[in-house]
Order: C-alpha cells, then sequence, then structure tokens
C-alpha cells in the first residue's frame, strides 16, 4: 500500500508537473528553450522547424511527415523534422510550405499534405477560408511560445490535429533553419537591386512622380467573377493571382467578350457584337490564357486590357524607379457585367452593383496594405502606404515608400440612377452630404462626379460606344446627343455618334425614361433585340455633345467635395458639365483635377491643378530627345500659367487604356527606324536602384520589342526616354510632379478650410 501510495503520489506531481499526465516517460524527449523572436508578425519568409507539446508539457516532437499525404508531430529530434517556408498571407496569418512543395492542411481535424490548393478564385465562392491557413498567435499556456489556430475552422492546433478548447491546444515554438533547407515560395522577381535613398530635392521638395489615375482591384469590379482576370495579390500568392484565366476566359480566351469588344472602347461593329453575344464566345482563338509561371500572352496593357497589369511586385519595381505617389481607383461598370452575367458568358461572385464593387475594392485596397505589411514583418513595415492627408503623404514619402491616395470612379456614384431602381431611394441633397462624410471616412479622397452614363448628378461623359449602348441599359433614355456645343475641350463628348438609331433628344433631362430595361440582368438578349433595328441604323455624323450638364444635385456634389477638400476629378464630365464644373471651381478659387489630360486651355494649371503627361511614342532619327516632346510642351503650359512645373502619368490601367507599344520590332508602330534600345543593366535616375533584365515568371520580357506590358516596366519607359537623348534636367520637372500633386492636394484643403 505504501508502494501504491508513493506512485500515486509521484504520477500526481508528474500530471501537475512538466512532464503531463499524458506523456510516455520512456520516450520523454526534452523540449529546447524557445528560441527569441520578434512576435508573431516576424516569420514572414523564413525558414523554419516546428515543435509542439501538450500544454504544461516539455515532452516535445517536431512536426514531419508520415506518409506522402499526412503531417504528425512525431520526430523526436529537430534535424528530422520538417522545414517549412513561413509564407505570410496575412499579418500573423501563413502558410507552411515544405521543402518538397506541399502545404500545412488540416481536413476532418486531421493534418494532411496538400500539394495544390483551392481557393475563392478557382472555386468562385467569396465566403471560402483556406485550410492550409494558421493563425500564429501568444501560447495561451506559455508566455515565450506560440500556439496554431486554424483560419478555415477556427479551430485550434493539437498535438494530434485539430482541437476546439484553447486549454488542449498545442504550444508550438518555431526554430530558425538555413533559408538552403526550404523550397521557395512562388513568386515573381523584382529584377532589382538596392533600395529608395532619394526622397528629396536640395531644395526640400519631394522627389518622384505620381501616377494620378490607376485602377489596381478591378478584379474586384464586375461582380468578382474573372471578367477582369488577375489581382495585385492574393492571400495564396502569386499562382492565385496571376493563375490561367481559362476558368473565366474560357478555352483560348473565347469567353473574354468584354477584351475581344470593348477592350481600349474603340470602335464597334454591331454585326459582329450581336453574333458574338449570341453565341456567349468569340467566333475564334481569342488569347493564350496561361498565367504564371509562362505568361504566353498576358500581361499585356496595350493588347488584352483584361488581365491584370499592376502586381504588387511589379508596382514595387516601379516604386524603385522614382513612383513615389499613386491615385488607386475604385472602378467598374454594371452593365459589362450584367451582360456577361445574363448571357452566361461568366459568372459572379457577388452583385453587378457599381457601389458593391467600389466597397469592396477600398476593403481590398487596405488588405493589400495589410499582405504587404505581412511580408516586411509587421504592422507599418511595408512600402505601401494609404494616405489620407497631404502631411501623412509627405510623411511617408520621406520615409521611402509609396503614398497611396484612394479614389472612386464609376457610373453610379453613390447609387444616384437617373432612371429610379426598385429597392434604392431617390438621392437628395442629404444622402449625398452622407454618403460624402462615410466614403471620406473610409478614406476616399478624389472622386469623377460622373462616368460613362448618365445619373442624378450629370450626363455622361458622351462616350459613344460603350457609353452611349451602357447609357441607354441603365437609364432606359435614348441617347441625348446635340449639334449646339460649347467651345470647349473634351476627352470623350464629341464626334459622331455611333448608335444615331437611339439618339433622341428629350427636354428635359430627367423625364420619365421611356423604355423600361430593367430587366436586362436577367434576359440582355431578350432585352436588345427589342431595340435591334435602332441599334443598327447608321451613324450620325457630325460633332455630337451631351445635350445637358450637371444637375442641380450634380453642382451640389462639387460643392459639397469642396467644403470638405476633396479632389475633383473633371475629365469625364460632358462639355456642358465641364464648363459648369470649372464655373464653379473658379468661383470657389478651387484646384481641379484632370487625369485624363485635358487641361482646359490652361485653366486646369490657373487653378493650381494637375493633370497628366507622357512621352511620345517613337524616337525621331537625328533629333536627340524626340521623345520628350509632349511632356516638355506640357510643362511649357504650366510654366506659362505660373504654376508649379511638374506633371507626373496616369496610365489608367486596369481601366482599359494602355501602356506604350514597342519601339522596336514586328509590334511597333513607328514608322521610322528607331535607335538606341535599352541594354542592361541601368540605374534609376537617382542612381539608387540597379535594374536588371526583367522576367515574367520564367520567361524573359524585351521591353524593345514588347512594350510596356506591366507597370512594373516603368523604370523602362524612362531609361528609354533617356536612350533617346532626353536630358536628366528634362526629366527633373515629372520627379518633381509628386511634390506638385501634394502642393494641389494643400491648396484644396486651405481652400476648404476657407469656404
Amino acid at each position: 500500500m505504501k508502494h501504491r501510495a508513493i506512485e500515486a503520489l509521484c504520477l500526481a506531481l508528474l500530471c501537475t508537473g512538466a512532464v503531463g499526465c499524458g506523456d510516455n516517460i520512456k520516450n520523454h524527449v526534452p523540449r529546447p528553450a524557445a528560441p527569441e523572436t520578434d512576435g508573431v508578425f516576424s516569420f514572414a519568409n523564413g525558414c523554419y522547424s516546428v515543435d509542439a507539446t501538450k500544454p504544461n508539457s516539455d515532452n516535445t516532437r517536431w512536426l514531419t511527415t508520415e506518409g506522402a499525404s499526412v503531417f504528425s508531430f512525431s520526430a523526436t529530434s529537430q534535424d528530422q523534422g520538417s522545414h517549412f517556408l513561413m509564407r505570410a498571407s496575412d499579418l500573423g496569418t501563413y502558410l507552411f510550405y515544405d521543402a518538397d512543395g506541399q502545404y500545412l492542411s488540416a481536413q476532418d481535424d486531421e493534418l494532411i499534405r496538400s500539394a495544390t490548393l483551392d481557393s475563392d478564385i478557382l472555386l468562385l465562392d467569396d465566403a471560402f477560408r483556406s485550410p492550409a491557413e494558421w493563425e500564429v498567435e501568444v501560447s495561451a499556456s506559455d508566455a515565450s511560445r506560440f500556439q496554431m489556430r486554424h483560419y478555415q475552422t477556427g479551430k485550434f492546433l493539437g498535438t494530434k490535429g485539430l482541437v476546439e478548447a484553447e486549454t488542449q491546444a498545442a504550444v508550438v515554438a518555431f526554430y530558425p533553419e538555413d533559408n538552403a533547407l526550404c523550397k521557395p515560395y512562388p513568386e515573381m522577381a523584382l529584377n532589382a537591386e538596392g533600395s529608395v535613398a532619394k526622397t528629396t530635392w536640395p531644395d526640400g521638395d519631394v522627389y518622384g512622380y505620381v501616377d494620378t489615375h490607376e485602377h489596381l482591384l478591378t478584379n474586384y469590379g464586375f461582380g468578382g467573377g474573372g471578367m477582369f482576370h488577375g489581382g495585385p495579390f492574393h492571400r495564396l500568392g502569386v499562382e492565385h493571382a496571376l493563375g490561367s484565366c481559362e476558368p473565366y476566359h474560357g478555352a483560348e480566351g473565347r469567353r473574354d467578350l468584354i477584351g475581344y469588344l470593348f477592350s481600349g472602347l474603340g470602335a464597334v461593329d454591331t454585326d459582329a457584337l450581336v453574333d458574338v453575344l449570341l453565341n456567349a464566345m468569340t467566333p475564334e482563338f481569342n488569347h493564350f490564357t496561361d498565367g504564371y509561371p509562362n505568361f504566353t500572352d498576358w500581361p499585356n496593357s496595350w493588347k488584352h486590357a483584361t488581365h491584370q497589369m499592376q502586381y504588387y511586385k511589379w508596382l514595387e519595381r516601379a516604386h524603385l524607379s522614382g513612383l513615389r505617389l499613386f491615385v488607386q481607383h475604385t472602378t467598374s461598370n454594371s452593365v459589362l457585367c450584367e451582360l456577361m452575367q445574363g448571357i452566361d458568358a461568366q459568372q459572379t461572385r457577388y452583385s453587378c452593383n457599381d457601389m458593391v464593387a467600389t466597397d469592396r475594392q477600398i476593403k481590398e485596397t487596405y488588405n493589400l496594405e495589410r499582405y504587404i505589411d505581412a511580408q516586411h514583418g509587421g504592422p507599418g513595415l511595408g512600402w505601401f502606404r494609404i494616405v489620407k492627408s497631404p502631411a501623412e503623404a509627405r510623411e511617408v514619402i520621406a520615409d521611402g515608400k509609396l503614398a497611396v491616395i484612394l479614389g472612386i470612379e464609376t457610373s453610379n456614384l453613390f447609387d444616384c440612377f437617373l432612371t429610379p431602381r426598385e429597392g434604392f431611394e431617390p438621392c437628395t441633397v442629404e444622402s449625398v452630404r452622407a454618403d460624402l462624410d462615410a466614403y471620406r471616412e473610409l478614406g476616399i479622397r478624389a472622386i469623377f462626379p460622373t462616368h460613362k452614363f448618365d445619373s442624378a448628378f450629370s450626363a455622361g461623359d458622351g462616350d459613344r460606344n460603350v457609353g452611349q449602348i451602357g447609357s441607354f441599359i441603365n437609364t432606359g433614355h435614348d441617347s441625348n446627343f446635340v449639334e449646339e456645343c460649347p467651345d470647349s475641350p473634351t476627352v470623350f463628348d464629341k464626334g459622331d455618334v455611333t448608335f444615331g438609331g437611339i439618339n433622341k433628344p428629350r427636354e428635359n433631362y430627367d423625364d420619365p425614361a421611356p423604355h423600361d430595361t430593367s430587366a436586362f440582368g436577367n434576359n440582355p438578349i431578350i432585352t436588345l433585340i427589342a431595340f435591334i433595328n435602332e441599334l443598327q441604323e447608321p451613324p450620325l455624323e457630325g460633332d455630337f455633345c451631351q445635350k445637358t450638364g450637371l444637375t442641380e444635385l450634380g453642382e451640389t456634389l462639387i460643392e459639397e467635395m469642396m467644403q470638405r477638400g476633396m479632389l475633383v476629378e473633371v475629365d469625364h464630365l460632358p462639355r456642358k458639365a465641364f464648363v459648369r464644373a470649372y464655373e464653379l471651381l473658379a468661383a470657389n478659387d478651387y484646384p481641379a483635377l484632370g487625369t485624363h489630360g485635358n487641361s482646359n486651355r490652361g485653366q486646369l494649371y490657373d487653378l493650381g491643378g494637375v493633370g497628366k503627361t507622357g512621352f511620345d511614342g517613337c524616337g525621331t532619327p537625328g533629333v536627340p530627345g524626340a521623345m520628350g516632346e509632349r511632356m516638355r510642351n506640357r510643362i511649357q503650359e504650366i510654366t506659362d500659367a505660373g504654376a508649379y512645373p511638374a506633371e507626373g502619368f496616369g496610365f489608367d490601367f486596369n481601366g482599359f487604356a494602355g501602356g506604350r507599344r514597342p519601339r522596336f520590332g514586328d509590334e511597333s508602330a513607328c514608322t521610322e527606324v528607331q535607335e538606341n534600345p535599352i541594354t542592361y543593366p541601368f540605374t534609376s535616375l537617382s542612381g539608387d536602384v540597379t535594374f536588371t533584365e526583367p522576367t515574367l515568371g520564367e520567361r524573359a520580357v524585351d521591353f524593345n520589342t514588347e512594350g510596356m506590358l506591366h507597370i512594373g516596366l516603368l523604370p523602362e519607359l524612362i531609361e528609354d526616354a533617356r536612350r533617346d537623348g532626353v536630358t536628366d534636367a528634362e526629366l527633373e520637372p515629372l520627379f518633381r510632379s509628386a511634390e506638385g500633386y501634394i502642393r494641389m492636394w494643400e491648396r484644396a484643403e486651405a481652400r476648404a478650410a476657407a469656404l
């Protein structure tokens, strides 16, 4: 009895002590001291082995493979354990990628190895969470170690699989290993060496250029189902961000009807349009679909507008070349989305509504910021920073990072429809004020009052192709073009009327709509067939413009934006609205943005506003620096207005606009022999970064013969101009353009305070 009592006492001590009641004493493996760490964010992209114990135990085992398809905590020494590349999928959340390129995952509470992963993109399931993601937390049982929560189920990692209770969670440690022992995680190469060193000019002004008009997250527009393919990031990495577009665009890209019919918003062949829509596919091969790592046909900014051009590593490369300020506009097009969904060409993950897309893109821009932070070791450590004031922009740029401004460019802004819709209240002055306040709180600072379609704020921009037929469907109104037009420069509102048969100017802009197109989303073909004769009538020739401009509510929108110091984008306003907007801006001495390039004959700069410029696409033999002529002319216009002599880019990538074609080779549009191609390596203008030949996954890219495929080739675009003879002094206004934009923003806020 005495011996049994002693045994019971010993067992009780063991159960409350370090070994643990369920441990096998004969197979006890003492746990090493916990490695020093900098917390849950510090493991990103490092190589580690992993051990675990039960709570209140020091009998450890290392995570290793058990057969080809299972992981278990069964290795009795660190060198027997598997080695994992811990790839951050979010702040404090990781993928565990082993030396064979397989993932630690979980299924039915068991730990498994997965060679491939499903994702929300592949499944078209917006609620999907990957079973291979693990949230790392400080252990509730041991503050020097960690516990892991399964992202998909919310359960905890135990020593035998997943467990419900935190009290049963395994106590985990991550032991640093030589990176050579881990398989590199799939990723796009940067093809650059160095880091940002120069952030100011000698006079203290911000150094670097601005991109005034971009769309990073168009993949979350159009219902998010792949009509626009590819993201700037994905939690699971590049294979999911830039994978094959075939699941969405179909074999040979033949279901990419938006790209086929409307890329670049060029002329529309109405006969071809009907045939394509009836068949829900193109009549012939459209494009190669493979993405990472082959990229046969895309990205290509000047050729394939429905594929991602701004993956975050490409944007990082542009940042290293001097990009310091970046304007990220949300965008979508509900009519194109409803068309593709309605003819079963493509699917959606959520509503085609423009503001649903806007909200999602705002959210995902913040998620992109988190993702980049995660790759760099924690909150605030990444190079991509969303800013909400000019002062924040200056601070971010001074820290060597990219300042990002949020904006909105979409037709049905704030759901303020011209024709009332079921389920939506008509917009009022009060609702517009509330929406401006709400979106300003979310970080929005720049807004286009109108885009392609007629709305409660203004007639649409006057685009004669997608804009004309889209506005007809969006509102139920015939087109409203007339030939009595103001003498005003315009980007879109000019020229012939493509669909002459549906142009029937009305007495009052907001008259009741004569056509019911509300069934278009469910039955686009039936809806359009009713108007097929009108749609096939010939164009109207002449210089037409929208009959009306800003509505009273549209004027209120601009006035309320000015009172909040928000940035008014004017280039999508039709001519009469454009004239009236400038009257309002001038009356308040308030700057405007003209990021589609319309300076309104210099008035943009008279008011302290900002536009965009760029290089000419071809050199001229015997004329050094000919490619800088357009930029020099624009800077002269700014100087003549007495404004700060600077201007940046505005590529509108992922917004159905494109970059520059190549100067050399079969795809060149240059009519004269070109000289001085780019060679490698070359350095940035500031000399702090060296650029090597770019790659796309497994293939090399030749900028000389392929052109500006994506934003990551901005270093080449600038270097190409330098090779042509554009001098560094002539480039200075470009590299002062971030300063120029911030000064415009500061002026807007100062005027708002005075109004």
